[in-house]
Protein backbone atom coordinates (compact mmCIF):
# COMPACT_ATOMS: atom_id res chain seq x y z
CA UNK A 1 0.00 0.00 0.00
CA UNK A 2 1.63 3.08 -1.18
CA UNK A 3 3.44 4.86 1.62
CA UNK A 4 1.45 3.28 4.45
CA UNK A 5 4.59 1.90 6.06
CA UNK A 6 7.18 4.60 6.47
CA UNK A 7 10.03 5.72 8.63
CA UNK A 8 9.28 8.96 10.43
CA UNK A 9 11.16 10.88 13.09
CA UNK A 10 10.12 10.06 16.65
CA UNK A 11 7.07 12.07 17.60
CA UNK A 12 5.64 12.38 14.08
CA UNK A 13 2.69 10.50 12.65
CA UNK A 14 1.49 9.85 9.12
CA UNK A 15 -1.93 11.23 8.20
CA UNK A 16 -2.45 8.56 5.54
CA UNK A 17 -5.37 6.15 5.97
CA UNK A 18 -4.62 2.67 7.25
CA UNK A 19 -6.29 0.54 4.59
CA UNK A 20 -5.95 -3.21 4.69
CA UNK A 21 -7.36 -5.74 2.24
CA UNK A 22 -7.62 -9.51 2.41
CA UNK A 23 -4.80 -11.62 1.05
CA UNK A 24 -7.37 -13.94 -0.48
CA UNK A 25 -9.14 -11.02 -2.10
CA UNK A 26 -7.93 -8.90 -4.97
CA UNK A 27 -4.71 -7.77 -3.29
CA UNK A 28 -2.69 -8.27 -0.16
CA UNK A 29 -2.71 -5.29 2.16
CA UNK A 30 -3.64 -3.12 -0.86
CA UNK A 31 -0.71 -2.12 -3.07
CA UNK A 32 2.44 -1.07 -1.26
CA UNK A 33 5.05 0.59 -3.44
CA UNK A 34 7.69 -2.02 -4.25
CA UNK A 35 11.37 -1.34 -3.99
CA UNK A 36 13.35 -2.29 -7.08
CA UNK A 37 15.61 -5.30 -6.42
CA UNK A 38 19.09 -4.26 -5.37
CA UNK A 39 22.17 -6.34 -6.08
CA UNK A 40 23.12 -9.05 -3.61
CA UNK A 41 26.38 -7.28 -2.82
CA UNK A 42 24.44 -4.18 -1.78
CA UNK A 43 21.86 -5.83 0.50
CA UNK A 44 23.83 -8.62 2.20
CA UNK A 45 27.36 -8.02 3.45
CA UNK A 46 27.25 -10.38 6.45
CA UNK A 47 26.69 -13.82 4.91
CA UNK A 48 22.97 -14.08 5.64
CA UNK A 49 20.76 -16.54 3.73
CA UNK A 50 19.89 -14.06 1.00
CA UNK A 51 20.00 -14.75 -2.74
CA UNK A 52 19.07 -12.68 -5.75
CA UNK A 53 15.50 -13.99 -5.39
CA UNK A 54 14.92 -15.02 -1.75
CA UNK A 55 15.61 -14.15 1.87
CA UNK A 56 15.34 -16.67 4.69
CA UNK A 57 13.80 -15.95 8.13
CA UNK A 58 13.03 -18.09 11.16
CA UNK A 59 9.80 -18.85 13.01
CA UNK A 60 10.40 -20.16 16.54
CA UNK A 61 7.40 -20.99 18.75
CA UNK A 62 6.02 -23.87 20.79
CA UNK A 63 3.68 -25.97 18.70
CA UNK A 64 3.85 -28.82 21.23
CA UNK A 65 3.65 -28.85 25.02
CA UNK A 66 1.66 -26.73 27.46
CA UNK A 67 2.35 -23.45 25.62
CA UNK A 68 1.05 -24.63 22.24
CA UNK A 69 -2.44 -23.41 23.18
CA UNK A 70 -1.03 -19.88 23.29
CA UNK A 71 1.67 -19.92 20.60
CA UNK A 72 -0.06 -21.58 17.65
CA UNK A 73 -1.81 -18.32 16.77
CA UNK A 74 1.54 -16.52 16.58
CA UNK A 75 2.82 -19.04 14.04
CA UNK A 76 -0.33 -18.59 11.95
CA UNK A 77 -0.06 -14.80 12.09
CA UNK A 78 3.59 -14.73 11.07
CA UNK A 79 2.96 -17.09 8.16
CA UNK A 80 0.00 -14.98 7.00
CA UNK A 81 2.09 -11.80 7.09
CA UNK A 82 4.89 -13.50 5.15
CA UNK A 83 2.44 -14.77 2.53
CA UNK A 84 0.91 -11.31 2.15
CA UNK A 85 4.32 -9.67 1.82
CA UNK A 86 5.36 -12.24 -0.78
CA UNK A 87 2.15 -11.66 -2.73
CA UNK A 88 3.18 -8.01 -2.97
CA UNK A 89 6.65 -8.80 -4.29
CA UNK A 90 8.55 -9.56 -1.09
CA UNK A 91 11.26 -7.47 0.57
CA UNK A 92 13.79 -5.60 -1.56
CA UNK A 93 12.48 -7.63 -4.48
CA UNK A 94 13.06 -10.96 -2.72
CA UNK A 95 10.47 -13.50 -1.62
CA UNK A 96 10.60 -14.57 2.03
CA UNK A 97 11.26 -18.23 2.84
CA UNK A 98 10.88 -19.37 6.43
CA UNK A 99 12.44 -22.12 8.52
CA UNK A 100 10.11 -23.15 11.34
CA UNK A 101 11.38 -24.67 14.58
CA UNK A 102 9.45 -25.97 17.61
CA UNK A 103 10.53 -24.66 21.02
CA UNK A 104 8.36 -27.43 22.51
CA UNK A 105 7.52 -25.41 25.65
CA UNK A 106 11.09 -26.07 26.83
CA UNK A 107 13.47 -23.16 27.40
CA UNK A 108 16.76 -24.97 26.62
CA UNK A 109 15.18 -26.18 23.38
CA UNK A 110 14.41 -22.58 22.44
CA UNK A 111 18.07 -21.66 22.94
CA UNK A 112 19.22 -24.65 20.90
CA UNK A 113 16.84 -23.90 18.02
CA UNK A 114 17.71 -20.20 17.97
CA UNK A 115 21.39 -21.10 17.65
CA UNK A 116 20.55 -23.40 14.72
CA UNK A 117 18.53 -20.69 12.97
CA UNK A 118 21.28 -18.10 13.29
CA UNK A 119 24.38 -20.22 12.69
CA UNK A 120 23.21 -23.02 10.39
CA UNK A 121 20.27 -21.45 8.56
CA UNK A 122 21.75 -17.93 8.65
CA UNK A 123 18.30 -16.34 8.81
CA UNK A 124 17.99 -12.58 8.46
CA UNK A 125 15.47 -12.33 11.33
CA UNK A 126 13.54 -14.58 13.71
CA UNK A 127 9.92 -14.14 14.69
CA UNK A 128 9.33 -16.03 17.87
CA UNK A 129 9.14 -16.95 21.55
CA UNK A 130 6.13 -16.40 23.82
CA UNK A 131 7.02 -16.76 27.49
CA UNK A 132 9.65 -14.54 29.05
CA UNK A 133 11.49 -17.70 30.08
CA UNK A 134 11.91 -18.64 26.42
CA UNK A 135 12.95 -15.10 25.50
CA UNK A 136 15.52 -15.00 28.31
CA UNK A 137 16.86 -18.37 27.12
CA UNK A 138 17.45 -17.19 23.56
CA UNK A 139 18.56 -13.62 24.30
CA UNK A 140 22.26 -14.46 24.92
CA UNK A 141 22.29 -16.37 21.63
CA UNK A 142 20.88 -13.44 19.65
CA UNK A 143 23.26 -10.99 21.30
CA UNK A 144 26.30 -13.23 20.85
CA UNK A 145 25.64 -13.95 17.18
CA UNK A 146 23.98 -10.62 16.35
CA UNK A 147 20.59 -11.93 15.29
CA UNK A 148 17.34 -9.94 15.28
CA UNK A 149 14.34 -11.27 17.20
CA UNK A 150 10.80 -9.92 16.87
CA UNK A 151 9.12 -10.85 20.16
CA UNK A 152 5.29 -10.60 20.25
CA UNK A 153 4.19 -11.16 23.83
CA UNK A 154 3.14 -8.65 26.48
CA UNK A 155 5.89 -9.00 29.08
CA UNK A 156 7.33 -7.75 32.36
CA UNK A 157 9.63 -5.07 30.94
CA UNK A 158 12.99 -4.43 32.63
CA UNK A 159 14.74 -5.33 29.39
CA UNK A 160 15.99 -3.46 26.34
CA UNK A 161 18.15 -5.37 23.89
CA UNK A 162 19.60 -4.05 20.64
CA UNK A 163 18.79 -7.48 19.17
CA UNK A 164 15.06 -7.52 20.00
CA UNK A 165 12.05 -5.59 18.73
CA UNK A 166 9.27 -6.00 21.30
CA UNK A 167 5.94 -5.91 19.43
CA UNK A 168 3.84 -6.68 22.52
CA UNK A 169 3.37 -4.32 25.45
CA UNK A 170 5.78 -3.91 28.32
CA UNK A 171 4.29 -4.25 31.78
CA UNK A 172 3.47 -0.65 32.64
CA UNK A 173 1.54 -0.15 29.38
CA UNK A 174 -0.69 -3.12 30.18
CA UNK A 175 -0.81 -3.34 33.98
CA UNK A 176 -1.02 0.24 35.25
CA UNK A 177 -3.89 1.22 32.96
CA UNK A 178 -5.78 -1.95 33.88
CA UNK A 179 -5.44 -1.39 37.61
CA UNK A 180 -6.31 2.29 37.30
CA UNK A 181 -9.47 1.35 35.40
CA UNK A 182 -10.67 -1.26 37.89
CA UNK A 183 -10.04 1.10 40.80
CA UNK A 184 -11.83 4.03 39.17
CA UNK A 185 -14.73 2.20 37.51
CA UNK A 186 -15.28 -0.71 39.91
CA UNK A 187 -14.13 0.95 43.16
CA UNK A 188 -11.75 -1.93 43.88
CA UNK A 189 -9.77 -1.73 47.11
CA UNK A 190 -8.34 -5.23 47.69
CA UNK A 191 -6.47 -7.51 45.28
CA UNK A 192 -5.33 -11.14 45.21
CA UNK A 193 -2.39 -11.73 42.83
CA UNK A 194 -2.15 -15.11 41.10
CA UNK A 195 0.31 -16.26 38.45
CA UNK A 196 2.23 -19.07 36.87
CA UNK A 197 5.64 -19.55 38.43
CA UNK A 198 8.20 -17.88 36.17
CA UNK A 199 9.64 -14.45 35.53
CA UNK A 200 6.77 -12.71 33.73
CA UNK A 201 3.99 -13.29 36.30
CA UNK A 202 6.32 -12.67 39.25
CA UNK A 203 7.73 -9.42 37.86
CA UNK A 204 4.32 -8.28 36.61
CA UNK A 205 2.81 -8.87 40.03
CA UNK A 206 5.69 -6.98 41.65
CA UNK A 207 4.79 -3.99 39.47
CA UNK A 208 1.08 -4.50 40.17
CA UNK A 209 1.67 -4.68 43.93
CA UNK A 210 3.74 -1.49 43.94
CA UNK A 211 1.07 0.34 41.96
CA UNK A 212 -1.75 -0.94 44.16
CA UNK A 213 0.13 0.16 47.28
CA UNK A 214 0.94 3.54 45.72
CA UNK A 215 -2.80 4.01 45.33
CA UNK A 216 -3.23 3.32 49.04
CA UNK A 217 -4.94 -0.02 48.41
CA UNK A 218 -4.17 -3.55 49.63
CA UNK A 219 -2.90 -6.87 48.30
CA UNK A 220 -4.48 -9.60 50.44
CA UNK A 221 -2.69 -12.57 48.88
CA UNK A 222 -0.17 -13.67 46.27
CA UNK A 223 0.42 -17.20 44.93
CA UNK A 224 2.19 -18.97 42.04
CA UNK A 225 1.86 -22.40 40.45
CA UNK A 226 4.11 -24.30 38.02
CA UNK A 227 3.46 -24.21 34.28
CA UNK A 228 1.00 -26.94 33.40
CA UNK A 229 -0.53 -26.98 36.91
CA UNK A 230 -4.15 -28.17 36.93
CA UNK A 231 -5.31 -28.26 40.57
CA UNK A 232 -6.55 -24.86 41.74
CA UNK A 233 -9.06 -25.81 44.46
CA UNK A 234 -6.77 -24.69 47.29
CA UNK A 235 -6.30 -21.20 45.84
CA UNK A 236 -10.02 -20.90 45.14
CA UNK A 237 -10.64 -21.63 48.82
CA UNK A 238 -8.24 -18.81 49.67
CA UNK A 239 -10.23 -16.47 47.44
CA UNK A 240 -13.39 -17.38 49.35
CA UNK A 241 -11.62 -16.80 52.67
CA UNK A 242 -9.88 -13.52 51.79
CA UNK A 243 -12.79 -12.11 49.72
CA UNK A 244 -10.68 -9.80 47.48
CA UNK A 245 -12.42 -7.27 45.28
CA UNK A 246 -10.18 -8.32 42.38
CA UNK A 247 -8.42 -11.53 41.40
CA UNK A 248 -5.50 -10.25 39.31
CA UNK A 249 -4.52 -13.28 37.22
CA UNK A 250 -1.44 -14.00 35.11
CA UNK A 251 -1.84 -17.76 34.69
CA UNK A 252 -0.56 -18.88 31.27
CA UNK A 253 -0.90 -21.76 28.83
CA UNK A 254 -2.98 -24.87 29.39
CA UNK A 255 -3.33 -24.17 33.13
CA UNK A 256 -5.94 -21.57 32.24
CA UNK A 257 -8.35 -24.28 31.14
CA UNK A 258 -8.31 -25.94 34.55
CA UNK A 259 -8.28 -22.67 36.50
CA UNK A 260 -11.36 -21.08 34.95
CA UNK A 261 -13.36 -24.30 34.81
CA UNK A 262 -12.64 -24.93 38.50
CA UNK A 263 -13.42 -21.32 39.37
CA UNK A 264 -16.85 -21.71 37.81
CA UNK A 265 -17.39 -25.16 39.34
CA UNK A 266 -16.66 -23.67 42.78
CA UNK A 267 -19.59 -21.31 42.38
CA UNK A 268 -17.70 -18.12 41.54
CA UNK A 269 -19.90 -16.32 39.02
CA UNK A 270 -17.61 -13.87 37.23
CA UNK A 271 -20.56 -11.98 35.74
CA UNK A 272 -21.45 -10.81 39.27
CA UNK A 273 -17.91 -9.40 39.74
CA UNK A 274 -17.70 -10.60 43.35
CA UNK A 275 -14.80 -11.02 43.10
CA UNK A 276 -14.00 -9.37 39.78
CA UNK A 277 -11.45 -11.28 37.71
CA UNK A 278 -8.93 -9.15 35.83
CA UNK A 279 -6.50 -11.13 33.68
CA UNK A 280 -3.46 -9.93 31.79
CA UNK A 281 -2.83 -13.32 30.16
CA UNK A 282 -6.05 -14.75 28.69
CA UNK A 283 -6.51 -13.85 25.05
CA UNK A 284 -9.12 -15.20 22.66
CA UNK A 285 -6.67 -18.00 21.83
CA UNK A 286 -6.81 -19.30 25.40
CA UNK A 287 -10.59 -18.86 25.60
CA UNK A 288 -10.88 -21.27 22.68
CA UNK A 289 -9.53 -23.94 25.05
CA UNK A 290 -11.19 -22.66 28.21
CA UNK A 291 -14.66 -22.30 26.69
CA UNK A 292 -16.47 -18.96 26.67
CA UNK A 293 -19.06 -20.24 29.13
CA UNK A 294 -16.29 -20.83 31.70
CA UNK A 295 -14.82 -17.33 31.62
CA UNK A 296 -17.95 -15.26 30.95
CA UNK A 297 -17.75 -12.00 32.90
CA UNK A 298 -13.97 -11.85 33.42
CA UNK A 299 -12.06 -8.76 32.30
CA UNK A 300 -8.77 -8.57 30.42
CA UNK A 301 -6.28 -5.73 29.99
CA UNK A 302 -4.63 -5.92 26.55
CA UNK A 303 -3.77 -3.67 23.62
CA UNK A 304 -5.77 -5.72 21.11
CA UNK A 305 -9.01 -7.68 20.94
CA UNK A 306 -10.45 -9.39 17.88
CA UNK A 307 -13.67 -7.39 18.34
CA UNK A 308 -12.00 -4.06 17.41
CA UNK A 309 -14.11 -2.44 14.71
CA UNK A 310 -11.57 -0.34 12.79
CA UNK A 311 -11.12 -1.00 9.06
CA UNK A 312 -7.60 -2.39 9.48
CA UNK A 313 -8.76 -5.02 11.94
CA UNK A 314 -11.86 -6.04 10.02
CA UNK A 315 -9.73 -6.75 6.95
CA UNK A 316 -7.11 -8.56 9.05
CA UNK A 317 -9.71 -10.79 10.73
CA UNK A 318 -11.22 -11.58 7.32
CA UNK A 319 -7.84 -12.54 5.85
CA UNK A 320 -6.91 -14.56 8.94
CA UNK A 321 -10.11 -16.57 8.85
CA UNK A 322 -9.88 -17.14 5.11
CA UNK A 323 -6.36 -18.50 5.61
CA UNK A 324 -6.84 -20.53 8.80
CA UNK A 325 -10.57 -21.30 9.02
CA UNK A 326 -13.80 -19.63 10.06
CA UNK A 327 -13.64 -21.06 13.58
CA UNK A 328 -10.23 -19.51 14.30
CA UNK A 329 -9.86 -16.74 16.90
CA UNK A 330 -7.29 -13.97 17.18
CA UNK A 331 -5.78 -12.75 20.42
CA UNK A 332 -3.44 -9.97 21.52
CA UNK A 333 -0.19 -11.86 21.00
CA UNK A 334 -1.35 -13.24 17.66
CA UNK A 335 -1.90 -9.69 16.39
CA UNK A 336 1.44 -8.54 17.79
CA UNK A 337 3.13 -11.49 16.06
CA UNK A 338 1.52 -10.40 12.79
CA UNK A 339 3.21 -7.01 13.14
CA UNK A 340 6.70 -8.55 13.27
CA UNK A 341 7.24 -9.36 9.57
CA UNK A 342 5.71 -6.03 8.51
CA UNK A 343 7.92 -4.00 10.85
CA UNK A 344 10.97 -5.99 9.72
CA UNK A 345 10.08 -5.40 6.05
CA UNK A 346 9.71 -1.66 6.68
CA UNK A 347 13.06 -1.47 8.49
CA UNK A 348 14.86 -3.50 5.81
CA UNK A 349 13.52 -1.25 3.08
CA UNK A 350 14.36 1.88 5.05
CA UNK A 351 17.90 0.54 5.50
CA UNK A 352 18.19 -0.75 1.95
CA UNK A 353 19.82 -3.83 3.40
CA UNK A 354 19.15 -7.09 5.24
CA UNK A 355 22.25 -6.59 7.43
CA UNK A 356 21.17 -6.73 11.07
CA UNK A 357 23.17 -3.67 12.14
CA UNK A 358 21.59 -1.57 9.39
CA UNK A 359 18.08 -2.88 10.09
CA UNK A 360 18.52 -2.11 13.78
CA UNK A 361 19.66 1.45 13.04
CA UNK A 362 16.65 1.99 10.76
CA UNK A 363 14.04 0.61 13.18
CA UNK A 364 13.38 3.53 15.61
CA UNK A 365 10.64 5.69 14.16
CA UNK A 366 9.26 2.99 11.87
CA UNK A 367 5.48 3.25 11.97
CA UNK A 368 2.69 0.99 10.77
CA UNK A 369 -0.56 2.76 10.00
CA UNK A 370 -2.09 -0.51 8.79
CA UNK A 371 -1.76 -2.37 12.12
CA UNK A 372 -4.95 -4.21 13.10
CA UNK A 373 -4.78 -2.50 16.50
CA UNK A 374 -4.81 0.81 14.65
CA UNK A 375 -1.37 2.41 14.63
CA UNK A 376 2.02 1.57 16.11
CA UNK A 377 5.44 3.16 16.05
CA UNK A 378 8.82 1.80 17.10
CA UNK A 379 10.32 3.71 20.02
CA UNK A 380 14.12 4.15 20.27
CA UNK A 381 13.95 1.62 23.14
CA UNK A 382 12.70 -0.99 20.60
CA UNK A 383 9.20 -1.22 22.11
CA UNK A 384 6.00 0.04 20.48
CA UNK A 385 3.79 2.97 21.31
CA UNK A 386 0.28 1.52 21.77
CA UNK A 387 -3.08 1.93 23.47
CA UNK A 388 -4.40 -0.24 26.30
CA UNK A 389 -7.93 -1.60 26.21
CA UNK A 390 -10.17 -3.38 28.72
CA UNK A 391 -12.35 -6.22 27.44
CA UNK A 392 -15.20 -8.10 29.12
CA UNK A 393 -15.31 -11.81 28.22
CA UNK A 394 -18.52 -13.14 26.68
CA UNK A 395 -19.87 -16.65 26.19
CA UNK A 396 -19.09 -16.54 22.45
CA UNK A 397 -15.38 -16.44 23.26
CA UNK A 398 -14.94 -12.78 22.35
CA UNK A 399 -14.31 -9.68 24.46
CA UNK A 400 -16.59 -6.68 24.52
CA UNK A 401 -14.31 -3.63 24.69
CA UNK A 402 -15.44 -1.42 27.57
CA UNK A 403 -12.51 1.02 27.73
CA UNK A 404 -9.45 2.18 25.84
CA UNK A 405 -6.86 4.77 26.73
CA UNK A 406 -7.47 7.99 24.80
CA UNK A 407 -3.85 8.26 23.63
CA UNK A 408 -0.99 5.96 22.76
CA UNK A 409 1.07 5.00 25.80
CA UNK A 410 4.81 5.54 25.51
CA UNK A 411 6.74 2.35 26.33
CA UNK A 412 8.81 2.60 29.50
CA UNK A 413 10.54 -0.74 30.15
CA UNK A 414 12.49 0.62 33.13
CA UNK A 415 9.84 2.59 35.04
CA UNK A 416 11.07 4.66 37.97
CA UNK A 417 9.63 3.41 41.24
CA UNK A 418 8.55 0.00 39.90
CA UNK A 419 11.85 -1.86 39.62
Amino acid sequence: MANTINKHPAGSRSKLPGLVKSLMGAAAFASMALTAPASLAEVNTTDLAVTEDTVKVGILHSVTGTMAISETGSVQAEKLAIEQINAMGGVLGRKIEYVQEDGASDWPTFAEKSRKLLLNDKVAAVFGCWTSASRKAVLPVFEQYNGMLYYPTFYEGLEQSPNVIYTGQEATQQILAGIDWVVKEKKAKTFYLLGSDYIWPRTSNKIARKHIEKLGLKVVGEDYYPLGHTQFNSIINKFKLKKPDVIFASVVGGSNVAFYKQLKAAGIDMTKEKPLVLTISVTEDEILGIGGENIDGAYASMKYFQSLTNDNNQAFVKAFKERWGDDIVIGDVTQAAYLGPWLWKAAVEAAGSFDVDKVRAASPGIELTTAPEGYVKVHPNHHLWSKTRIGNAKTDGQYEIVYETPELIEPDPFPAGYQ
